[in-house]
């Protein structure tokens, strides 16, 4: 009965994950993201997983886990894509700056 408990933790915190990916994702900005947050998050779940190594509690509720950092790595690789977009924005916006700041200057 703890496995199942466990496990039902574990989905019900872990159904987040895709969806805030989804979000993000769809946001395509990492403004609002925090990757401590996302850390914190993913050391929590190695540290499960090493719990029950070392506990040698290896059981079905460990897929679980795993399938947690499944979503958890989107997690990241989506607020990376995000940060690499929002890097693309700026330097749009400063080149365009620039560019206006030529012209009235040559005016």
């Amino acid at each position: 009965m703890p496995d199942v408990l466990e496990a039902i933790m574990l989905v019900c915190f872990g159904l987040s994950w895709p969806l805030n990916a989804y979000k993000n994702y769809r946001a395509r900005t990492a403004a609002g993201a925090s990757w401590q947050f996302i850390a914190l998050i993913t050391f929590g779940y190695f540290a499960g997983i090493a719990a029950k190594l070392v506990a040698g509690s290896i059981t079905w509720v460990l897929i679980v886990y795993l399938l947690n950092l499944v979503a958890l790595a989107a997690n990241w690789i989506v607020y990376f894509r995000n940060v690499k977009l929002d890097k693309q924005k700026r330097n749009k916006l400063e080149e365009a700056w620039v560019d206006q700041l030529k012209k009235e200057q040559a005016e």
